[in-house]
């Protein structure tokens, strides 16, 4: 996807999977995994199982791992209470700026509710 003059000579390629590709650089989007499941509900996105099997894969960072193990830059933004355009902001600096990796600012593992979803018993 190209964008306008802020992002001249920038390729973006924006997804799930978007990770995976063989790009040189990843912006990896971050959420509380409690705030993720909300607004998997809302916005009425996959079945019950699904939306589960997403709030466990960013409350175990799994993307980000995957991101990695790709061996590039790697920027990882926090969207949590954040609108989407302060989030698009946030994108754009980091993509402007590039300078090495930043991630490993986000973990969710401390926190008691991520811990009882892991066990099997957040609602």
């Amino acid at each position: 996807m190209r964008s306008g003059p802020a992002l001249r000579g920038v390729d973006l390629v924006v997804g799930h999977l978007a990770h995976r590709l063989p790009l040189r650089d990843a912006v990896v989007l971050r959420c509380h995994p409690r705030e993720l499941r909300a607004r998997l509900e809302r916005a009425g996105r996959g079945t019950p199982s699904d939306r589960a099997e997403n709030v466990t894969a960013e409350a175990l960072d799994l993307v980000l791992v995957e991101a990695l193990a790709r061996a590039r830059r790697v920027y990882e933004i926090d969207t949590t209470g954040r609108p989407a355009a302060a989030v698009a902001r946030a994108v754009l600096r980091r993509v402007r700026g590039r300078g090495p990796s930043a991630y490993g600012r986000v973990d969710w593992l401390a926190d008691p509710w991520v811990q009882k979803h892991l066990l099997g018993g957040a609602s």
